[in-house]
Formats: structure tokens, sequence, C-alpha cells
């Protein structure tokens, strides 16, 4: 019994990347759709934004599934259905916006962040460990008085 149910939790969670397209959506040719949705799943849902069209539910991300089949339908290539999409909606259309001067941050800002981090550490360790070999030096120094009752102290306590 608990077979059945983990194959079935299996299978509905495994699914449900598909049941955003609805079965009205899908095209009669196989072609077509398997190009479909290899475009659909790189082109980002507008309202969603952290999902593609293929995967949301959102209204306009269905009305630009039904967009790209009816390009591909009146026979645009892939690009050219891309290239349609970029014209209207910009470049954040797209999962992974291609490199160029506008997005430059988009891709290079996540590593700028990290490499300032890294050198806010370093130089915050850095400084800590001269504090801290600054303060173990003058801790060390103790005068002739100071060295001859530690001495005693030591003494007293070996015995």
């Amino acid at each position: 019994m608990k077979a059945h149910i983990f194959g079935l939790t299996i299978i509905l969670l495994s699914s449900f990347s598909t049941m955003a397209v609805n079965p009205d959506e899908v095209l009669d040719d196989p072609l077509l759709e398997k190009r479909a949705r290899a475009l659909s799943v790189n082109i980002r849902c507008l309202v969603c934004q952290n999902q593609s069209i293929d995967d949301s539910n959102a209204d306009l991300a269905r009305d630009l599934r039904i967009l790209v089949r009816e390009r591909l339908i009146a026979g645009d290539s892939d690009t050219e259905v891309l290239d349609y999409l970029i014209s209207r909606y910009g470049d954040f259309v797209m999962l992974k916006p291609p490199f160029k001067g506008s997005t430059f941050i988009l891709w290079l800002g996540p590593l700028f962040v990290f490499v300032l981090a890294v050198i806010g550490l370093v130089i915050y360790f850095r400084r800590r460990q001269a504090e801290l070999a600054n303060t173990s030096d003058s801790s060390s120094r103790l005068s002739s008085e100071e060295r001859e009752q530690l001495n005693r102290l030591l003494d007293r306590e070996m015995k």
C-alpha cells in the first residue's frame, strides 16, 4: 500500500511542470509542439518572473504560450519567435538574457559582489590579526618586578 502511495506521489510531483500547458494549447503536430515546449522553457513568465511560461499558470504566460505556438504555425523559426518576443518585452523576457552591454550587470553583478565580500573579509581578518598581535605583544612584556613575582608564584606552585 505504501509503495502505491509513494509511486502516485512521484508521478504527481513529476507532472507539475507539465500541468501549466492546457490541453487546448497543445499543437496537433508533435514536431511543432516539441519546438514550442523547447522555446517556452526558456521564456520568462512576466508575472511570476522566476518561472518559465511552460511552468506558469498565469494568464499572461498562457497568452505567451499561445503566441509562441501561433508564430510557429505561421512558419517562424525559433530565432524569429524569440526576436519577436524580445522586441515586444525586452531582454527580460528571456530566463537567461543575452550577454551584452545592457545586461552585463545581470551576469557580472553577483561575481562583483562576491569579490567585494572576499576582499572585505580579507581586510577584516588581517586587521583583527594585527590587533591581536599588538595586544599579545604588549601583554607579554612584563616588568622585571612582575617577572620576579610571577617566578615566585610559579615556584610556590611547583613545590
